[in-house]
């Protein structure tokens, strides 16, 4: 093994900007040339073993290899590989050694990007999947008044959810949202709109702030929307919805569809830099959409002004709340204790490298404690609804499950509301809960 090899990188990770109108990026012996080469790598490494299931799918294939080794591996079974892969992101900013300012330049999870938008383009996807990452038009449909109540019934029933892994390979016992058909853009209609928007600006922070809801937190769980909204203004901060939403686009990513993605950004960033410019910052909910602007559109478009202003406005809740604490704004008068808390942290969540602020923000509320748990739950999007993959998201959500059950916990939370889903789906003593739910709940509001 080479002295560089050995060492790794001591410097902070860097990211290069995503080749993908290239020709050369969807090129079959360009793409397979560098998914020998970065396989390679991480087999004479071994570092990620512990992580999502493509590093133990590779290494199996390897070790029962004629060779032992990526050269003995038939390239077909480099897509169980990608397949495995759902863009946690974890093992770049957590893991690897290799990656840049490295010489040898990995970008595991880039690459499995690239594979799948290459197979995209040529085969296009299957009918499970589309309809999984057409989050606007399923929510629209779904939560239309006099068709929520039947798609409701069906994802509760043991017959329709046998049906629907039956026609759609959405596996029986994957746990699938509630629809609402009143959204919390409904529910929060004219917010900020009329009226004084004068929250108090710090060297931090506006103190207003745009609300990009994100499809799931708008068809799906509303509530957490309403939450973050009230704790908001409980904090002075000015709160109003982003004029115009569609999905993030973090599905179709996942997908390898990066034109959809192109077509989401060229409806949300013009509507977000527009509020940018007059003067607001821009949060959401849920920690997938948020590394979606401050990250995957950055990259995918880094000589777009208006997407790097949107980035540079883009907060996780929690960021912007204890940024107002650090500037003396956050209100700590709380009037109920939240007690033992245990606290998933979502992997979209770690890779931001913010720090662990919703724990921060939990941890001033008095007589509150916290366990932290940073380990995947093994949901990661789609992935944990797939027939094909369900039982090893569960797998991989284990360590998360056993440490629930053995830390009593008065209250078990996590930023992503899929995560948490995932986590408590078989635990009858724990519920998801949002911890925005659980700071308004210890104001009192």
């Amino acid at each position: 093994m080479s002295e560089s090899r050995r060492e790794g990188s001591l410097e902070a990770p860097t990211r290069h900007p995503l080749d993908w109108r290239s020709d050369e990026f969807y090129d079959d012996q360009s793409l397979f040339d560098e998914l020998e080469r970065v396989f390679d790598i991480c087999h004479g490494c071994r570092r990620c073993f512990n992580l999502c299931h493509s590093f133990p799918t590779l290494f199996d294939l390897v070790d029962e290899s004629d060779t032992m080794e990526v050269d003995g591996v038939a390239k077909d079974d480099y897509w169980q590989v990608v397949d495995h892969c759902y863009l946690c992101d974890m093992c770049y900013m957590t893991k690897c050694p290799y990656v840049p300012p490295h010489e040898w330049n990995v970008d595991f999870p880039h690459l499995m990007l690239r594979a799948k938008a290459a197979r995209f383009r040529k085969e296009g996807a299957s009918t499970r999947d589309k309809i999984l990452s057409a989050t606007d038009k399923v929510g629209k449909l779904a939560g239309i008044p006099v068709v929520v109540n039947a798609v409701n019934a069906v994802n509760r029933s043991k017959s329709g959810r046998k049906l629907l892994e039956k026609t759609l390979g959405v596996h029986k016992d994957a746990p699938v949202p509630e629809y609402h058909a009143k959204t919390a853009r409904k529910r929060l209609q004219g917010l900020g709109e009329n009226g004084a928007v004068a929250g108090q600006a710090t060297a931090s922070t506006h103190g207003k702030v745009a609300l990009f809801t994100t499809c799931y937190c708008n068809r799906n769980h509303p509530g957490v929307n309403e939450d973050l909204v009230a704790v908001f203004e409980h904090n002075d901060i000015a709160v109003r919805l982003a004029s115009k939403e569609v999905c993030c686009g973090m599905p179709k990513l996942e997908l390898g569809d990066l034109e959809a993605v192109a077509r989401a950004k060229e409806t949300n960033i013009p509507a977000l830099a527009k509020l940018v410019d007059e003067g607001w910052d821009i949060v959401t909910p849920i920690p997938s959409c948020t590394l979606m602007f401050k990250q995957e559109l950055p990259l995918m478009f880094p000589d777009d002004a208006d997407v790097i202003k949107v980035r540079d406005a883009m907060y996780d809740p929690f960021e912007y709340l204890m940024l107002r604490h650090k500037d003396g704004k956050l209100k700590t008068e709380f009037v109920t204790s939240l007690g033992k808390v245990t606290y998933q942290v979502p992997c979209h969540l770690r890779v931001q490298n913010i720090g662990l602020k919703t724990r921060d923000a939990l941890q001033l509320v008095p007589d509150t404690s916290l366990e932290v748990i940073e380990r995947c739950s093994g949901h990661d999007g789609t992935y944990a609804v797939k027939k094909e993959f369900h039982d090893i998201s569960k797998k991989i959500a284990r360590p998360v499950i056993n440490k629930l059950k053995k830390g009593e916990a008065d209250h078990f939370t996590s930023d992503c509301p899929m995560a948490a889903e995932q986590i408590v789906q078989d635990l009858d003593d724990h519920d998801a809960n949002n911890p925005m739910s659980l700071l308004r709940k210890a104001y009192g509001i």
